[in-house]
This record gives C-alpha cells, structure tokens and sequence, in this order.
C-alpha cells in the first residue's frame, strides 16, 4: 500500500500557521509529501526546505488573484498539490497548514486504510475534529464548528477539492462516500498571538472577500480580541501530538476566559433536540458515509 500526503501554504513565517508540525504529522505514514508553497518572501519555502527529508517534493506555485473571492484560490491550490501525487499511490492524505495528528491516531488511520483499500464502495475517510480556540486549553462546543472532513481520498483523479478546500467531491459535483474513523484532526488555526491572528484573519478575509479587505486591515485593529468573537467553548481535557508541545511552550499571550460566559445557543439546542428525540440530522455534511 503507497500513501502520498499533500498539502499548500503561502506566508507560513508571517502568519504563524504551524506547518511543519503539520507535516511531520503525518509524514511517518508517507511514502511522499507533496506540498504546493505559494509564491511568497516570508521564508516560507526555506521554513519547509528546512525538513530535508525526500518524502517530501514541493511544487512552488502563482496563486491567481481571480479565484480569491469565496476561497476558491484555496481549493485550486489544493488541487495543484493534488495532481502531483504519484499514480501508483493507493491513498492521498489531505492536510491544512494548521491540522496536526495525534501520533496515538497513526495506527488506527492506517489501519483503515488497509481495511477500505480494495473496497471500491469508498472514496474516502472521515475524520473527527477538535477545533482550539484562543488557547491550546480550549475548544470549540458550538455547531459553528464543524464535526467532521474528509482527509483521506482515494487517488481518483475524478476526485477534486471542493469550494474553499475544506471537503472533497467527485465527477459532477457528487459527495464521496466515505467511512467515519475513530482518529482526530486537531485543528489549531484560532490559536495564534494576538497580533498574527489580527493578520491572519485579515488575509483570510480577502480570500473571501476580495482585496478590499486588506486595506480596510491598514485602519483597522491591530490585536484580534478573541473574547468578542466566542461561540461556545469548553475545556480540553486530553493531550496534544507531541509535535506540537514545543510551539504550546512557547505561547506568550494570556487567554483567560469565564467558562459560564460560554452557553448553547438556541439554535445548537435546536439541532440537537431534532436529532436526539426525532432522528432528524441538520448539521452540515459534505459527504455519505458508508456503513461499516
């Protein structure tokens, strides 16, 4: 069985996304690692040069300022890095510069994948989320965030990035057929200083909505107050891929929040009074699952 990881990322160093974590994440479970690097000069292409281990083949790329609006620049590039992936890979490994894996989800991840490799009714595998939020001590409790993705695809090459890169589909805009597996994406992209979340979200802003977000940014705060924008968030209580550690060592801003300010909103109450008592699922799904 050959597996290929694939990623993109442009500005890593100015925006703080920890994408070398990220890839040594997963890189134990590859045979390649193909990374598509936007044109940039933070160092980002040095930070990932910086690795040196030949799993890994970068393919530096132009993103087209055209697709920006609604992130559609990021599943292009998606798409790029996927392209490049060896055809004779059974498995391609999908993961965003702020997603890591914990080094406990390796063996039951591979072993899915042995299990589904021959099973032409899967296209992929669904993965669980933790989305921190603030600090590393947080996550996020709220239907804001979503619950699961699809991270492993077959290599299909009628399989493509959908929207804004979170999720996959196939042919004509068809959902995957996935199976749902006990392993975790540890999702740290709310989890920055201050001063580069303000940047970050400031430079998202304009993948979405076009360039004028980045000069509304020039007059704008410079420090993102975390506190304004909550959804319900709640205490984690297990532990973090090591290959994170150092980077949580190194968090220099204080994130101090009253957990009884964070309540269930009416609508998550909703949605989860819908599905508990009348079966009736609401919540976001970009996929099929196959039962086991």
């Amino acid at each position: 069985m050959k597996i290929s990881g694939f990623s993109f990322v442009k500005n890593a160093v100015r925006f703080e996304y920890p994408v070398i974590e990220s890839i040594k994440s997963i890189l134990p479970l590859c045979d390649e690692f193909i990374i598509a690097i936007g044109k940039c000069d933070d160092g980002t292409l040095e930070l990932i040069q910086s690795i040196n281990d030949e799993k890994i083949k970068i393919i530096e790329t132009e993103w087209d300022d055209s697709l920006r609006e609604g992130g559609k620049v990021l599943a292009a590039e998606t798409n790029k890095a996927l392209k490049h992936i060896s055809t004779d890979s059974d498995w391609a490994f999908y993961i965003q510069a702020d997603e890591v894996i914990h080094e406990n989800c390796l063996t039951p991840i591979k072993r899915a994948m042995l299990e589904s490799k021959d099973d032409k009714n899967v296209d992929g595998l669904l993965f669980k989320y933790l989305h921190f939020y603030g600090s590393f001590d947080y996550i996020g409790a709220s239907s804001n965030w979503y619950s699961h993705e699809i991270r492993v695809i077959k290599n299909n090459a009628n399989i493509y990035s959908y929207k804004d890169a979170q999720g996959f589909r196939k042919n004509d805009n068809e959902k995957l057929n996935v199976k749902s597996i006990d392993a975790f994406v540890y999702h740290y992209g709310w989890v920055r200083e201050p001063e580069a979340m303000q940047r970050k979200q400031s430079n998202f802003g304009s993948l979405y909505r076009g360039k004028k977000e980045l000069e509304k940014a020039k007059t704008g705060p410079k420090k993102y107050i975390y506190e304004n924008s909550i959804h319900k968030i709640a205490p984690f209580k297990g532990s973090h891929p090591k290959i994170i550690i150092p980077r949580i060592e190194m968090k220099n801003w204080t994130f101090d929040y009253e957990i009884s300010m964070s309540r269930i909103s009416l609508k998550d109450r909703s949605k989860k009074i819908l599905k508990k008592y009348f079966g009736i699922d609401t919540y976001y799904k970009n996929y099929k699952i196959v039962k086991r």
